[in-house]
């Protein structure tokens, strides 16, 4: 029987992973038109990152096209692929222009290879905000829609589960789309993190009230991870 891998614990060590936990990017975006908003769930089974940049850029014929020049995005993932709950935490900074989509957002993850074009998947709310940064944050359940109708008739979210980018997660990208850079504005593909209780020695796998802020794990956290040998630990989840 799979095992559900609890939120990360927002401890002292959090800052030595790289966290950017704020209340602010958690609320951020979440009054954006939204299908089947949910609270965050009390586990997760996977989480995943991704690196958006406007040179990751590939049309619908298959061809590199430019993004945005100097845009960049940041996607943080968790999902409960036991529920079918994906929760968000997205920041776009450099990003200008009005989105534009033939799906109901302009936000999505595709299923799609590096190099290539496919099919958005997934919908989120785009990310808003004043200035140079954009964000968005919440949490969905399926089924999911993207609005978009692929070619044979039905929507192209119909029949997908989140089980699916478990099992191959490079095989997805997160990108965002404008009226300038319609193919997108900036792009990258899924990478899985490490998650579960941090054993930090003083409070073991505890949540901490940060932990319901939200929170982003990034490549320097990676890196630190890696670096420091720290202990990420598995919990199963009550009744599973």
């Amino acid at each position: 029987m799979r095992r559900s891998l609890p939120r990360l614990a927002a401890v002292t060590a959090a800052t030595a992973l790289g966290f950017a936990v704020t209340a602010g990017v958690a609320a951020a975006g979440t009054t954006t038109a939204q299908e089947n908003p949910v609270p965050e769930p009390d586990d997760f089974t996977s989480m995943y990152t991704v690196m958006a940049t406007p040179d990751t850029i590939v049309g619908n014929d298959g061809n590199a096209v430019p993004g945005e020049p100097g845009a960049t995005g940041e996607f943080h993932f968790r999902i409960n692929s036991d529920d079918e709950i994906i929760c968000y935490d997205i920041t776009l900074r450099g990003v200008t222009g009005e989105y534009q989509s033939p799906a109901k957002t302009a936000t999505h993850i595709h299923e799609a290879n590096a190099g290539e074009p496919g099919p958005p998947r997934l919908s989120f709310p785009d990310p808003a905000g004043d200035g140079d940064v954009r964000t968005s944050a919440g949490c969905l359940q399926g089924p999911f829609t993207t609005g978009l109708e692929g070619d044979n008739g039905e929507d192209t979210a119909t029949g997908f589960s989140l089980a699916a980018i478990e099992a191959n997660p490079a095989g997805f990208s997160a990108d965002t789309h404008t009226a300038d850079y319609t193919p997108g504005a900036v792009r990258g593909q899924l990478t899985q993190v490490p998650m579960g209780g941090v054993e930090t020695g003083a409070g073991g796998t505890s949540a901490g009230p940060a932990d319901t802020a939200g929170y982003a794990l990034g490549a320097a956290g990676l890196a630190t991870v890696a670096g420091a040998g720290v202990v990420l630990a598995r919990r199963s989840r009550a009744g599973r």
